[in-house]
């Protein structure tokens, strides 16, 4: 079968799979503190139609996959679905995004279900300072999570940091040291404008030039590094002589688009083909019939632009398409 490819000649082999829109925090870049309006359980995705909707496209060449949310542990027992996943031929790489809460307690089933590595959430290694971003979490609880998953050989570990001007942007040092005498990869990621295209958000946006910067402050000399598992948009260094790596993401200031290769499939059963855009297209009542599941992929990847202008929304500047409106914990992390 023909591989799943958009019109500018990109091939799709990943799906981001979110498995519920709730958390157990609230972070100040994906939830309000207050208000937010969750999907009524019926309205969420079964195990059972996930699992049909990747079956569906294994065929056309889909190999990776990505379980996210909200937070994806505070899915009732996650390992049966990543079992599920698992078993699917063409499938060979199943990975998680967590906040890593949870993991102490689910990191070693999650293993022997078949998932293959983890990225969690850290975005700052303060108490007083995560307890504010994330609006009362407990830091030491995430470094527990990362233990447990090294423990279980969820390999490589990467760290998500979120960087944002003002709020954790003096802390870069402390993560890349991190890695001075550790494997983990900690990935320093631009603030987006996901539902949220705000004063407050360009106020807090910052490019990652200032992580090379910081370097330069601290006299490490960084050269270039290679992650195994993967493959993803992250540009990735070493400080020379340092057991870890760290690496920019920065889909704004200079996009990765020519090379997307990823869909997503909100809680609620929605393609998206492109994170940015309001663009959606409804999956769940095709789950019976692998043949028009796989005609409405290729339908959503046939209408996917050739990038996202997110930089465009940070100058304030007019854009082709409507952004969506979803937050980042409806879509998927």
């Amino acid at each position: 079968m023909q591989p799943l490819t958009d019109p500018f000649g990109r091939i799709h082999d990943y799906l981001r799979i979110s498995v519920t829109d709730r958390c157990n925090l609230r972070c100040i870049y994906c939830m309000p503190a207050e208000g937010m309006q969750f999907q009524p359980q019926d309205e969420i995705m079964s195990y059972e139609e996930i699992t049909a909707v990747v079956k569906s496209l294994a065929p056309l060449g889909l190999r990776k996959i990505r379980l996210t949310g909200g937070e994806p542990l505070v899915r009732k027992d996650l390992e049966k679905l990543v079992a599920m996943l698992a078993a699917i031929p063409g499938i060979d790489d199943i990975a998680l995004t967590t906040n890593g809460l949870m993991l102490p307690a689910k990191a070693q089933l999650l293993k022997e279900a078949g998932l293959s590595r983890v990225n969690i959430s850290l975005d700052s290694l303060r108490q007083e300072r995560f307890s504010m971003i994330t609006r009362g979490g407990d830091v030491h609880k995430v470094l527990q999570g990362i233990e447990a998953a090294d423990a279980a050989g969820l390999h490589p570990i990467k760290l998500n940091v979120v960087l944002m001007k003002g709020i954790n942007d003096d802390e870069i040092k402390d993560f890349i040291s991190l890695t001075l005498n550790s494997p983990l990869n900690v990935r320093f990621i631009e603030y987006m404008p996901i539902g949220s295209a705000s004063d407050s958000w360009r106020k807090s946006y910052l490019p990652l030039e200032t992580v090379l910067e910081a370097c330069n402050e601290a006299g490490w000399e960084t050269e270039e590094a290679h992650v195994l598992a993967g493959n993803g948009p992250s540009q990735n260094r070493r400080v020379i002589g340092a057991q870890g790596t760290f690496g920019l993401i920065h889909p704004v200031s200079d996009h990765f688009c020519d090379n997307c290769n990823r869909l997503r499939l909100t809680a609620d059963g929605h393609i998206k083909a492109c994170l940015y855009w309001s663009d959606e297209y409804h999956v769940r009542p095709l789950t019976g019939d692998p043949e028009a599941m796989q005609a409405l992929f290729r339908k959503a990847l046939g209408n996917k632009p050739a990038n996202h202008e997110m930089a465009l929304a940070l100058e304030q500047k007019a854009q082709s398409h409507t952004p969506t409106v979803r937050r980042m914990s409806q879509i998927g992390g």
